[in-house]
C-alpha cells in the first residue's frame, strides 16, 4: 500500500491518538523529502496542515475511529468484553460442576 493512500485511510477512520497520527505522517514525510518527491519545507507544512486538521475534527475522528474499529472487530468474531467475561463465568460455573462431581465419584 502506498503511503498517500496508508494516510488517507487513517485519516478516514478518525484516529485519535495525535501522538501516533504525527509520528506516523512525520515517517512519510520523511520518506517523501528521501525519495524526492517532496522539499523538506513542503514535507513540514504537510504534516503541519494535516496535525491541524486533526487537532480541529479530533472528536469527531476519534468516535468514528471507534466505531469503524468495533465493527471491524465484529465482521472478524472478536467477542466484546462482556460476552467473555460471560464465557468466562460459565467455564467457572463448568469446572466446579465437573471438580464437584469428581468428588462424589472419588468418595
Amino acid at each position: 500500500m502506498d503511503n498517500n493512500n496508508w494516510i488517507t485511510q487513517l485519516l478516514m477512520l478518525g484516529v485519535g491518538t495525535t501522538s501516533l497520527v504525527a509520528e506516523k505522517l512525520k515517517e512519510v514525510g520523511d520518506q517523501w523529502v528521501k525519495e524526492g518527491k517532496l522539499n523538506p519545507d513542503q514535507a513540514k507544512g504537510f504534516v503541519d496542515d494535516l496535525m491541524n486538521q486533526l487537532k480541529t475534527e479530533q472528536g469527531g475522528f476519534e468516535a468514528q475511529f471507534q466505531r469503524q474499529l468495533r465493527n471491524m472487530l465484529m465482521d472478524l468474531g472478536v467477542p466484546r468484553q462482556n460476552e467473555m467475561d460471560e464465557l468466562r463465568g460459565r467455564l467457572d460455573r463448568l469446572e466446579r460442576q465437573v471438580r464437584d462431581l469428581e468428588n462424589k465419584l472419588w468418595k
